[in-house]
């Protein structure tokens, strides 16, 4: 009988050695070929992040942008340049400092929420100077042990409930923006499907195309499923487009949301580094206040904060080393990057970055070390040099992708106990309002305030963490921010 050949984990030559030896890949049972593997399948399952985030973020012309309070806008090919050197920066240093297979790149929930409603009331600098402060305050509350405290204050049904409704807020950004679900100009029904109920504009057609297809790689479990899916779609969508001849506009019910696909006039680019540094750290007190800027650092800092915790629990646990409480190694080092994630996204323009977890895929593929972060980290850096096709895929391809994240993030539904409905009210009021105000803020505060006087009139109060109880009273604050700020001449 022929016996199986054995892989040799045994490094051959001196900077193999040296690998080896930081990254303590055979002590972890990897060797470096499945390192480099998995680098790159994480790069390959979050590469969309360089196409995605500039369709939310920026803008091809004035006309086309998520403008802000001033009217000012990002440019598009900017923010996918500086959103593939964080990201890369980033992951190459989680990788090296924390010897982590966690790929970093901006993250999806509060990309959708500074577009959508910080810039509504400050300028895009000002709520990159927000993102700035928060990534300061989580790196404080890394270094000090705090972060693990609050963590642990906050009930796990409401951990649960802000990504189950981060994930509607971020599946309903995708059906508008695709023409999905549309104003219907009335009072009741406030919305509908498509134009005067029925599907048949082309974009939103191409959107529904690129639904099914990423949603069925996905279903077969297809290792970088939201990239081909993606790519497959911009390619019919090229193709539709050169035989309809759709307009594009924001006003048109039937054309195409922002940009019309098509082919590229390049396919490299040097890379436009012109939004790094830009970000303004103390003028939004000025423009709305010092009560409505805390409170929004506040809402950066909560979901930074729990969306990188859950995540970076689950990753560890993927890769075999979590220990039974659910911390893994370097645990403080890798909080302190994510926070310095935050920082230098903010400083570039392109959002904070957080660990993602499309890293997972990755982790599947044998990743166990922080080498593999190296190789994804440096692979992001080239795609700094891609920036043309960024120009490529229209609005509702990218709303696709968005629809099957937030599908994924609302999974979590099930760690919540509907059973006890003095947590499920909570849970259920923090889902329900993000998405129906626009706001993630508003969908926390809601659950906390609720929480904590449900418990506190049924006799429960001692339950809640002292913690809670801070934090819903500044939520009240920020509620009521409108009088207290009238009452008090400020603003």
């Amino acid at each position: 009988m022929v016996s199986a050949p054995q892989t040799d984990t045994t490094p051959r030559n001196r900077f193999a050695t040296g690998l080896d030896r930081y990254f303590s890949i055979t002590k972890r049972g990897s060797t470096i070929p499945r390192e480099i593997r998995g680098g790159l399948v994480s790069f390959v399952t979050m590469a969309y992040i360089v196409i995605l985030n500039p369709l939310i973020l920026g803008g091809f012309s004035a006309d086309q942008a998520a403008k802000d309070v001033s009217g000012g806008w990002l440019e598009n090919a900017q923010v996918a340049a500086a959103t593939g050197l964080v990201a890369g920066l980033m992951t190459i240093a989680m990788g090296v400092i924390a010897n982590l297979p966690f790929g970093i790149a901006a993250g999806l929930g509060i990309n959708s929420f500074l577009a959508v409603s910080v810039v509504q009331q400050v300028t895009w600098a000002e709520a990159m100077g927000l993102v700035v402060i928060n990534g300061v305050i989580i790196v404080i509350l890394a270094l000090t042990g705090i972060r693990t405290m609050i963590f642990t204050a906050v009930p796990a049904q409401l951990k649960a409930a802000i990504t189950v409704g981060i994930g509607l807020f971020i599946a309903f950004i995708g059906l508008v923006d695709s023409g999905f679900v549309r104003s219907s100009g009335l009072a009741s029904p406030p919305l509908q499907l498509g134009e005067d109920g029925s599907v048949g504009a082309l974009p939103t057609i191409v959107f529904l195309i690129g639904l099914v297809i990423i949603g069925t790689l996905m279903a077969r479990k297809v290792k970088g499923a939201l990239l081909i899916g993606i790519v497959a779609t911009t390619i019919i969508a090229i193709i539709l487009q050169a035989i309809f001849q759709v307009p594009t506009s924001v006003d048109s019910k039937t054309g195409w949301n922002l940009n019309a696909p098509g082919l590229p006039s390049a396919l490299f680019a040097f890379p436009d580094l012109s939004l790094v540094g830009h970000a303004d750290l103390f003028g939004a007190f000025s423009r709305i206040g010092p009560l409505a800027a805390s409170m929004l650092v506040f809402t950066l800092v909560f979901t930074n904060f729990f969306d990188a915790m859950g995540t970076m629990t689950g990753l560890a646990k993927a890769a075999g080393v979590a220990k039974p409480d659910g911390t893994f190694p370097r645990l403080k080092s890798a909080l302190v990057v994510e926070g310095v994630g935050a920082i230098a996204g903010g400083g570039a323009s392109v959002s904070s970055n957080t660990v993602f977890i499309d890293s997972a895929a990755g982790i599947g593929e044998g990743a166990r070390t922080g080498m593999a972060s190296v190789v994804t980290g440096l692979l992001f850096l080239a795609s700094m040099f891609l920036t043309p096709l960024t120009q490529v895929v229209p609005l509702e391809v990218a709303a696709a992708g968005l629809v099957v994240v937030g599908a994924l993030m609302v999974a979590q539904v099930a760690d919540i106990s509907w059973s006890d409905f003095g947590s499920a009210l909570p849970a259920f009021l923090t889902i329900v309002v993000m998405p129906l105000t626009y706001s993630i803020a508003n969908g926390i505060g809601a659950g906390f305030i609720s929480w904590v006087l449900i418990k506190l009139l049924s006799g429960r109060g001692r339950e809640v963490s002292w913690l809670l109880y801070v934090v819903a009273a500044g939520f009240l604050l920020y509620f009521a921010r409108g009088p207290l700020e009238a009452l008090l001449g400020v603003g």
